[in-house]
């Protein structure tokens, strides 16, 4: 059996969109976005925006990078490698084509500067050296790759390569990119400010990031871009206005300004007529319900994990949730376990849905406790 209860309900929050405020019947279309595929997503809730063929298999080119980095940094956090770590270049990687960084062959170079070479000049040189030092080759690299991706969920996602020169085994999305960006500011906060580096001064040679939304819009602190013939150019963009970061894929447009443009319009649309609102605290106490034959009477029950909430500005107040819980509740009980479900609502809508979980142990109780308990719940 389960009880159902209302447990929150947001009213009467006045909120000032983007240059006013914005009516809950005047959201707009989304606009038209020239590009082969592109996705607008909230990063705090997930939300999609607006997308076109988001599930669409496209060649990656340097945005293959983003995942380079976050395997590097997976390493980095698990003490395999060190930022202070001096990388041999090796001859594969001083010869490797297309956008350099400008190492030397047989030098060695700190991994921090290489990351920067990477991330600011996309310099596959040095991201060659990168995945030779973390891995030990370019192949046992592009192996670990895959394994990341698989466990970040980005199932139409293969990588054949580190730095995304053309092969025909080597695709992604822009839901994958969108999944892979996601984790990159997350799970490495403190990395993630190398992606709004401007410029980088390596070999007395100085290269400007290529991504220009970092001069033309200040709310933009990343991503990566990308440009070969088959892929076209594209670019992953990252934006925060208050509390709300959008992320932006777009991928396949014909020029170096296109995919500028085409982001802007993008990131203007998300953040004018979109917010999003923490609706709950991770860990905080939602409820209390009984505990049967427990050590405690009480079991606070909660969320393992913020969540976040995007609706179109204006609507806010017309957000309720209620949540579903188990009408009995028998000890022991184990921290994380399910008891429930908060269900959360726009009109009939379902925005989200999420476990309910117990936010502590409670043991079994003693003999006396489960012989009382056990007769009660006969006539429960």
């Amino acid at each position: 059996m389960l009880l159902k209860l209302r447990i929150l309900s947001l009213l009467g929050l006045g909120l000032f969109g983007f240059g006013g405020v914005a009516r809950a019947d005047l959201i707009p279309a989304p606009p038209a976005i020239h590009a082969k595929a592109y996705l607008l997503m909230d990063y705090h809730s997930g939300k999609i925006l607006t997308e076109s063929h988001m599930h669409e298999r496209i060649a990656p080119a340097s945005l293959t990078k983003m995942m380079t980095a976050y395997v590097v940094m997976n390493e980095l956090k698990a003490g395999a490698i060190k930022m202070s770590d001096k990388v041999l270049i090796s001859k594969k990687a001083w010869r490797t084509g297309g956008s350099r960084m400008f190492v030397r062959v047989g030098t060695r170079v700190p991994l921090e500067e290489l990351l920067l070479g990477m991330i600011v000049d996309s310099g596959n040189d040095a991201t060659v050296a990168l995945a030779e030092h973390t891995a030990g080759s370019t192949d046992s690299f592009v192996n670990l790759m895959n394994k990341y991706a698989q466990k970040l969920g980005m199932t139409h996602t293969h990588f054949a390569d580190v730095d995304g020169l053309p092969n025909p085994d080597h695709y992604s999305t822009a839901y994958d990119l969108a999944i892979l960006t996601r984790a990159l500011i997350h799970d490495f906060p403190a990395h993630y400010d190398l992606y709004k580096v401007k410029k980088l001064t390596y070999n007395h040679i100085t290269q400007f990031n290529r991504n220009r939304l970092l001069w033309l819009d200040d709310r933009v602190d990343g991503v990566k871009t990308g440009h070969t013939e088959a892929a076209g150019y594209c670019l992953v963009s990252s934006a925060h206005k208050g509390d709300m970061r959008l992320i932006s894929v777009v991928l396949g447009t014909k020029t170096d300004d296109a995919r500028q443009t085409e982001s802007r319009k993008l990131l203007n649309y998300g953040f004018r007529f979109y917010e999003t609102f923490k609706l709950h605290a991770a860990l905080d106490p939602l409820t209390k319900m009984r505990v049967w034959k427990g050590a405690k009477e009480e079991v606070p029950l909660g969320l393992a994990k913020s969540l976040y909430i995007t609706t179109p500005r204006g609507r806010r107040d017309m957000i309720k949730a209620q949540m579903t819980v188990d009408s009995t509740i028998v000890a022991p009980i184990v921290k994380g376990q399910k008891y429930g479900e908060v269900d959360v609502m726009l009109g009939k809508k379902v925005l989200a849905k999420r476990p309910l979980v117990a936010l502590q142990n409670v043991a079994e109780g003693g003999f006396w406790r489960r012989t009382v308990d056990n007769v009660k719940l006969l006539f429960q």
